[in-house]
């Protein structure tokens, strides 16, 4: 059973197939608008990523640390550094066992080097690992080291 709907005004048909080029232009502008401030925004969130990371990084190279000793007897010299956790020490103090903790020296996360200290600056029973933060430098405001306290 077909239905025929009459239409009351014949003279205001109007064919609704789309959109129309403006209609577009606004919609397209819409999203651009709110894809530009979600951009903009997210900056901030990139350093503090960045933070997290090395503070990650952090922990973990700690970790590392505190195998290294209860296998070698001691933590590696400041001469050592970090890199006794990759390749095994050939200076002394040697350790008496070692295993390799990282296939490579672990960055921060701005990309640099980490620095080594030993004894540590707070803790002088531990080494304390340093990241150079942001700007690269050691001994400013934006370092991040292993024995802060949060």
């Amino acid at each position: 059973m077909k239905v025929k709907f009459k239409h009351r005004y014949r003279g205001q048909i109007r064919s609704s197939q789309g959109f129309t080029l403006l209609e577009m232009v606004i919609v397209l502008g819409i999203i651009g608008l709110i894809l530009g401030a979600a951009i903009g925004l997210s900056g901030g969130f990139t350093g503090f990523g960045r933070e997290v990371q090395t503070k990650s990084k952090l922990q973990r190279i700690n970790s590392a640390l505190t195998v290294y000793r209860h296998r070698a007897g001691h933590y590696p010299s400041e001469s050592q550094g970090v890199m006794a956790l990759v390749e095994k020490p050939t200076s002394a103090p040697e350790p008496r066992s070692w295993q390799q903790m990282f296939p490579e020296l672990p960055k921060d996360g701005w990309d640099q080097e980490f620095v080594y200290k030993y004894p540590g600056s707070r803790n002088q029973s531990n080494p304390e690992v340093i990241s150079k933060g942001k700007d690269g430098q050691i001994g400013t405001d934006d370092d991040l080291s292993s024995q802060d306290t949060e």
